[in-house]
């Protein structure tokens, strides 16, 4: 906290100080500021790393600058915004929008072997159609639920990749979700998020150069700066009457430009990031002809906004919850059928939005914690291992299925072995958009060994 000063040198009646409170304590701010800014830099940068110490990784860099209150607009710009050293006029260099499904998704309701004699014993509620099923490679077939995906899939851009998994892995859903986003184990990582590891690898970018959508961030953003957290553009926001809004944001410049402030510069990226949300709110949004967003597709939607409106997001994640299905699964017709068909429906909305030219700068991959257990259960399938990732890319795939697939014939207590490892994937996914080298893939994911998958033609 500020030791005590005086309100103004030579005013010190706070209420004379502006036409109303609001007004007179935000230039109060801005007159203290100014008076020891000199003595108090270093101490604002100590601030800071202390403050990203003690939220044990998670960071400050969430909405919480973009407040009303008077009294708390210094010690939250700073501590926000040492954090979120950016660049407004950042290269681009492609976006990877990571989506966690939450729970467990069972890869092989999506995708599997066809006609294959295990799953017909152990699963027969649960296999896919011939008939109904879309052809991939090496005998496998995909549910009819990502119909909507057919002319990526033919066009090279959307693959699957079986039997992903990790040694740390267990079935306890919120440990495997920890070591899914943090690259690790929590030891290990320091609790950084894989993603945050990957942010800095690209350097630096604009303030929406990594984002969530959603209230908070997950773990795989956490522990490092800049990263937003989101619902929508029009969400980021000052907060409070609209009439205080533009007097907020000005007096929020006051304090920290012309002064050769340490937080000057990253001050000033916020509110231009602020600027550019709100004038795409303002503008509104109309997807392109024939485009419609629904359920998880309204994420997607935020993101289409932010890449058309310039906001050069590199990296952005997006939740699905609800993939526990030990019960009423339905793989043909029912629940999780239903399920994969919304996330579909987000995906095909999302590229033909926008459009070739920007979508061959995207690549989406979608992963969950970990997969089910190979057999059903009578209604559903259990906690399991060797789940699945999906990926779409505007920039040519490998192939339709990728990585290695060894059978069922040999299964570890009930469950797919790991043939993929997870991390490897999301290395060479990472890797193969924004031209990493193997060293810089490999310090994105601590106490491992990256081993390259041939993601991409």
């Amino acid at each position: 906290m500020r030791k005590q000063t005086s309100l103004h040198p030579e005013c010190p009646d706070l209420l004379r100080l502006g036409p109303n409170r609001f007004e007179a304590a935000l230039r109060a701010e801005a007159a203290a500021v100014r008076e020891e800014q000199k003595s108090v830099r270093d101490s604002y940068l100590d601030l800071a790393r202390q403050e990203d110490e003690q939220e044990d990784g998670r960071g400050v860099t969430r909405r919480r600058f973009f407040v009303g209150a008077a009294a708390t607009t210094t010690a939250l710009a700073t501590s926000q915004f040492l954090t979120t050293q950016a660049s407004f006029a950042a290269t681009p260099t492609g976006t990877l929008i990571h989506v966690f499904l939450y729970g467990g998704a069972d890869a092989l309701s999506l995708f599997a072997p066809m006609n294959d004699p295990v799953l017909d014993r152990v699963r027969p509620s649960f296999t896919l159609p011939a008939s109904t099923s879309i052809p991939l490679e090496r005998g496998f077939g995909l549910n009819e639920s990502f119909a909507p995906l057919q002319k990526y899939l033919d066009a090279g851009q959307l693959a699957f990749i079986p039997a992903v998994s990790d040694r740390r892995l267990d079935r306890s859903h919120f440990a495997a979700q920890d070591i899914c986003q943090l690259g690790g184990l929590p030891a290990e990582t320091g609790g950084m998020g894989w993603l945050t590891n990957l942010a800095d690898k690209l350097g630096p970018g604009t303030a929406f150069r990594a984002i969530g959508i959603g209230s908070t961030l997950p773990r795989s953003l956490v522990g490092g700066g800049g990263a937003l957290a989101l619902n929508s553009v029009a969400s980021l926001n000052v907060n409070g009457d609209g009439k205080y809004r533009q007097p907020t944001v000005d007096a929020i410049k006051t304090l920290f430009t012309g002064t050769n402030h340490p937080i000057e510069a990253p001050v000033r990226a916020g509110i231009d990031a602020l600027t550019l949300a709100t004038s795409l709110a303002q503008k509104g949004y109309t997807p392109a002809n024939d485009v419609k967003y629904t359920g998880v597709g309204n994420a997607f939607r935020e993101l289409a906004q932010l890449i058309k409106g310039g906001a050069n997001v590199r990296i952005a994640t997006v939740g699905m919850g609800g993939w526990d299905t030990h019960e009423n699964q339905g793989t043909r017709g029912g629940y999780v059928a239903r399920r994969f068909g919304e996330l579909a429906s987000g995906m095909v909305a999302l590229f033909d939005d926008l459009g070739p030219e920007l979508a061959s700068n995207v690549t989406i991959m979608i992963s969950s914690e970990f997969g089910r257990r190979v057999a059903e259960n009578g209604g559903g399938t259990d906690h399991g291992h060797g789940g699945g990732v999906i990926v779409m890319s505007g920039k040519k795939l490998a192939g339709k299925l990728l990585g290695t697939w060894n059978g069922l014939d040999t299964l570890v207590n009930g469950d797919l072995p790991e043939m993929n490892n997870m991390f490897s994937v999301f290395g060479s996914v990472a890797q193969g958009r924004f031209g990493l080298t193997d060293a810089e893939v490999g310090q994105l994911f601590p106490r491992q060994t990256y081993t390259p998958v041939k993601i991409y033609a």
